[in-house]
């Protein structure tokens, strides 16, 4: 009766017709859809070309500047260069100078003393540090800002045996007469006034400590610094008179024992 139906009704042939296409039953396979690229591989597809497209855009843009590019990395490489030639900045060191203007025979204190940096080539020989010229007498003047050397400062210890007494270094002008001192003579200061001639006697019996050596005494320059030091243990009172006269006058040495 099927067989009949479909004969008589065309449009019955032709569903099914439509059936077959659609079920197993049929004997016929069905038919299968191309499929459809997911939307995480077309993402990754179309990164892929975002990418390779800013790449090409970048290789074209370091062709085009690539002289000037090239300029700045030379000048780059020079100015390294440059430094790695260059010398070092020296090193500065401390180096300890006086604070002011000191006369001879000041006993060093701190409020003597500052410290400047300066290149290590400046640095005289025998500079001495804070804790070695604290408490030490000059011996000979010292300007603002001049170092303090070894040669500059009264040995330590040599008033042990005279306690309530200074070390006064005194500039002779005869060099002769101190070469003939030896450490413990006495001796006798008198100051003459070389306008007017008039001499007085400012110190007696006072005791020799120590005669520098000429090639160890500071430089002596400017007006009446000539001669030769010598140090003598003198009282604070006495240490005042003869410096004021030694700076105005010339003195004169007399040994008395």
């Amino acid at each position: 009766m099927d067989l009949l139906r479909l004969i008589a009704d065309p449009s019955a042939l032709a569903l099914a017709g439509a059936d077959c296409q659609l079920y197993p039953p049929c004997g016929e396979p069905l038919r299968t859809l191309p499929e459809r690229p997911s939307l995480p591989a077309m993402a990754t597809h179309d990164l892929s070309e975002r990418l390779r497209r800013t790449r090409h855009r970048l290789r074209r843009r370091l062709l085009r500047h690539r002289r000037g590019l090239a300029a700045v990395l030379l000048g780059v490489a020079a100015v390294g260069t440059l430094r790695t030639l260059a010398p070092a900045p020296p090193a500065y060191v401390d180096l300890v100078v006086a604070a002011a203007d000191l006369p001879a025979g000041t006993p060093v204190s701190a409020s003597d003393l500052t410290v400047v940096r300066v290149p290590p080539d400046a640095v005289p020989e025998g500079a001495q540090g804070r804790r070695e010229a604290l408490g030490r007498t000059l011996a000979g003047p010292l300007r603002r800002g001049e170092p303090l050397t070894d040669a500059g400062l009264v040995a330590p210890g040599m008033l042990t045996d005279a306690p309530g007494m200074v070390a006064l270094p005194v500039r002779i002008p005869d060099p002769g007469v101190v070469a003939m001192l030896r450490p413990g003579d006495r001796i006798d200061l008198a100051a003459t006034d070389p306008q007017s001639g008039l001499t007085e006697q400012v110190a007696t019996g006072v005791r020799v400590i120590t005669v520098p050596q000429p090639e160890r005494e500071p430089q002596a320059t400017g007006p009446g610094l000539a001669g030769r030091l010598v140090v003598l243990a003198v009282s604070p009172a006495s240490a005042r008179n003869i410096a004021g006269a030694a700076a105005t006058r010339w003195l004169a040495v007399t040994i008395s024992g």
